[in-house]
């Protein structure tokens, strides 16, 4: 079953449907889906699909022409040609197609690259004196995403300036991911995706007819299953030195996350960690965060900043599974999961909460749900009157007129009148004449006082788990 990527398809429907020549890359971290994508949005039209692999340029080029000829591509036209790169990608115009636009997809572009340094050159020579011309479409795809941006989209590169469309795709939303278990409840839906995030690839290993439980233990912390390993799998794919990156993440993961600390608890050198830390970011493991409303001075500066790990699953392994390796090693996910992962997984899958319940009021605000229009959105650290202070949501209009604060707990008790009350002290943040509202989202609902209050004021608006799994919820702001 296919589950979302309808912006995904509409892009590429869009780019299809438009008159002429379309020339599109496509490209994001490994199992993000982008190969099921592209399948998707090839069913139904005449095209050629070719996936490349890492081999030699001859049998490389000799398994695309295997593929271009069951096309229904006539053979004989380039029996003497075989050899010839050009005359292969310029074979799309013969394609079949019933009036409609010929379509040509290349996945994993950056293998048939390395096999052969010349083809983008061929392409792009080929692009510009004739099918830019033609009503046909060429997309390429590509996982090295570090590859594709500085030697397939970076200036003075042969297709620099000539594709059509540019796609990066990330992974799914919430909204799409926890359609994978229709079955679950709110929390559990909420702690799968704090689990897995939005990797198909990932969230296709749990079986919605099995408990979240059942699910963590069988297909996470059991040997031999796809994700006990896959963390491990990717770096070791990715990266040269995979112990020292383990590290890294591993530091984060247990809650260092300013460059300092991360040396502190790494003892390896500031200048190697930076590098470390900008391969990961380039992966899509790690971000480098700022306060909401920090300056661009800030930002620019290399020591400022949180690291944070954006990987949900990467997160949970640096968590959970890679410190009790040993344990697990002899087949004890069952005690793992019961005296490691339990007692901790609320306070795992806060911060999570805390970004799904940011992007509610993302959504709301694109919607036109909210009181005003938000500029910035994000979460802010700081001092207030000199005091190290937190908040999980700040939204401010542009003029920095309007603000809503906003608290997001993940745990096993209501909120109450005093988790409003340590919210509004934090209203010193807002300029000086500025409206300020506020808004609760919790776990485990809200005391009857709590309630009373926010039917009372209109600026105190309530949310709750099941408010934010629903979408959008029932109340505007």
């Amino acid at each position: 079953m296919f589950i979302g990527r309808e912006r995904e398809l509409a892009f590429f429907e869009d780019r299809y449907n438009t008159p002429g020549g379309q020339f599109v890359v496509l490209y994001g971290r490994r199992r993000v889906g982008k190969t099921e994508m592209l399948f998707q949005f090839a069913e139904g039209k005449q095209h050629i699909f070719y996936s490349c692999r890492e081999m030699t340029d001859a049998k490389q080029h000799a398994a695309f022409w295997e593929r271009l000829l069951k096309s229904g591509i006539p053979p004989a036209k380039y029996t003497n040609t075989f050899r010839d790169w050009e005359t292969a990608f310029k074979s799309i115009l013969e394609l079949p197609s019933d009036g409609k636009k010929k379509l040509l997809i290349i996945d994993e572009f950056p293998y048939m690259c390395k096999g052969n340094p010349s083809v983008p050159s061929i392409l792009q020579i080929l692009w510009d004196e004739q099918l830019k011309n033609q009503d046909v479409m060429i997309v390429l795809c590509g996982s090295a995403m570090s590859f594709i941006e500085r030697k397939i989209l970076s200036e003075k590169r042969p297709l620099y300036g000539r594709t059509t469309g540019i796609y990066k795709m990330g992974e799914l939303p919430f909204d799409d991911a926890i359609k994978f278990f229709p079955g679950y409840s709110d929390e559990d839906k909420m702690l799968a995706y704090a689990i897995l995030g939005g990797i198909p690839h990932y969230l296709r290993q749990f079986d919605p007819a099995l408990s979240l439980r059942e699910n963590v233990i069988k297909n996470v912390l059991t040997k031999g299953c796809v994700l006990y390993s896959e963390v491990e799998f990717l770096i070791r794919q990715e990266l040269r030195e995979p112990a020292l990156y383990n590290t890294v993440i591993e530091a984060i993961a247990l809650g260092n996350t300013q460059l300092n600390d991360i040396y502190t608890k790494t003892q390896i050198d500031k200048s190697k960690i930076s590098v470390y830390l900008k391969n990961l970011i380039e992966l899509q493991i790690l971000e480098r965060e700022f306060s909401v409303l920090s300056s661009g001075k800030e930002q620019a500066t290399s020591t400022r900043g949180l690291y944070r790990i954006t990987d949900n699953f990467f997160r949970f392994w640096f968590g959970f599974v890679f410190p009790n390796l040993s344990d697990l090693e002899t087949d004890d996910a069952d005690g793992v999961f019961n005296y490691a992962v339990l007692p901790q997984l609320n306070d795992f899958a806060s911060p999570i909460f805390e970004r799904v319940c940011r992007e509610f009021i993302r959504k709301k605000n694109r919607l036109g749900e909210l009181p005003f229009r938000v500029s910035k959105l994000g979460r802010w650290w700081g001092k207030l009157d000199s005091v190290a202070s937190e908040i999980d949501i700040v939204a401010v209009d542009a003029k920095s007129k309007n603000y809503i604060l906003g608290e997001c707990k993940f745990r096993n008790s209501e909120m109450d009148a005093a988790d409003l009350e340590r919210l509004s002290e934090r209203s010193a943040l807002a300029q000086k004449g500025a409206t300020v509202q506020y808004a609760m989202f919790s776990k485990s609902g809200f005391t009857q006082g709590l309630t009373k209050q926010a039917q009372e004021d209109e600026s105190l608006k309530l949310y709750s788990l099941s408010d934010v799994v629903s979408g959008f919820g029932k109340l505007n702001l």
